[in-house]
């Protein structure tokens, strides 16, 4: 399971008074409420928050939880200790019943064991939380920049009996989602046992490659042809984009593989992508005697040898 560092997700030092912890949790907890948020992950982030201070404004589980130490990081691959829970234990989950991560659940109870006997309590053999589940999700790069619904059909199997059952689910697709980003839907997940919540279900992007767009990250590269004239004397040439045609002013004298940075016109978030145009020189096809005359005035008349560095 991942280690949760309950200060970085507050945003706050591990010295913190309560006063603090409680404007910190105030503050993100506006920031990531998902009636709110326009996040992608506002709803997951908005979860963490109000585990970190459910586990941080009590002073038993705080003081339990800092005896962990300080160099786990956020993320990492955690164990608890072999002798962790044989001076601590806390009954239940969150607030109302309310349920939290696998972490949580393992250092505090629900889901964790019974440090009195070293066994798992009954409580927690009654109800438990059912598990994440995640499911790949192909998109084109359209729809990763115009974000939008999407149907889609699960294969599931049902807990205890085996039969297979399919279920249908409408997904909202952010508009600049990112290739490989996660998207959570809370309680979507496995069923839990008892009474306890669903696990989530974890839709791991995936954008599928596009004939005329490369993507890194939330920027976006396009290769577009031009005619040796168009390079040579320069000029406005339209370009694709995935918002639409745009006109650029290509200088003068380029050559092929020219950059050029259109600021803000790559996949949309809060800081959104670039769009990188690459220019490609095309000749004609020399298909016509004409065409071949054209080309051999220029190589009587122009002084012009591309190789001449090379000597």
């Amino acid at each position: 399971m991942e280690f949760k560092d309950y200060y970085e997700l507050l945003g706050v030092n591990r010295s913190a008074t309560a006063e603090e912890l409680k404007r910190a949790y105030r503050k993100m907890a506006r920031k990531y409420h998902p009636d709110v948020s326009k996040e992608a992950d506002a709803e997951a982030r908005f979860k963490d928050i109000q585990e970190a201070y459910e586990v941080l404004k009590d002073p038993d589980k705080r003081q339990a939880y800092d005896r962990l130490g300080k160099n786990w990081k956020q993320g990492q691959e955690f164990r608890p200790p072999p002798d962790w829970g044989r001076e601590f234990h806390f009954g239940g989950g969150g607030p109302g019943g309310a349920t939290f991560s696998d972490f949580f659940d393992t250092l505090f109870g629900q889901g964790g064991m019974d440090f009195g006997t070293g066994h798992r309590s009954a409580r927690s053999n009654r109800a438990r939380r059912g598990e994440d589940q995640t499911h790949r999700l192909e998109i084109s790069l359209e729809e990763a920049y115009r974000g939008g619904q999407r149907s889609l059909q699960l294969q599931e199997s049902e807990p205890g009996r085996g039969a297979v059952r399919q279920r249908k689910l409408n997904v909202r697709i952010p508009a600049g989602v990112t290739d490989g980003q996660r998207i959570r839907l809370a309680g979507q997940g496995a069923p839990g046992m008892g009474m306890a919540r669903a696990g989530d279900l974890l839709l791991e992007v995936h954008i599928q490659a596009h004939p005329l767009y490369q993507l890194s990250g939330s920027d976006i590269t396009v290769t577009v042809p031009v005619a040796p004239w168009e390079a040579a004397l320069g000029g406005r040439v339209e370009v694709p984009t995935p918002g639409g045609q745009v006109a650029i002013t290509l200088p003068a004298g380029s050559q092929s593989g020219k950059r050029m940075r259109l600021k803000g016109r790559g996949l949309p978030s809060k800081i959104p992508g670039d769009l990188y145009v690459v220019i490609n020189i095309v000749n004609p096809p020399v298909d016509t005697e004409e065409t071949r005359t054209l080309f051999e005035n220029m190589a009587k008349s122009l002084n012009f040898d591309p190789r001449a560095h090379l000597r």
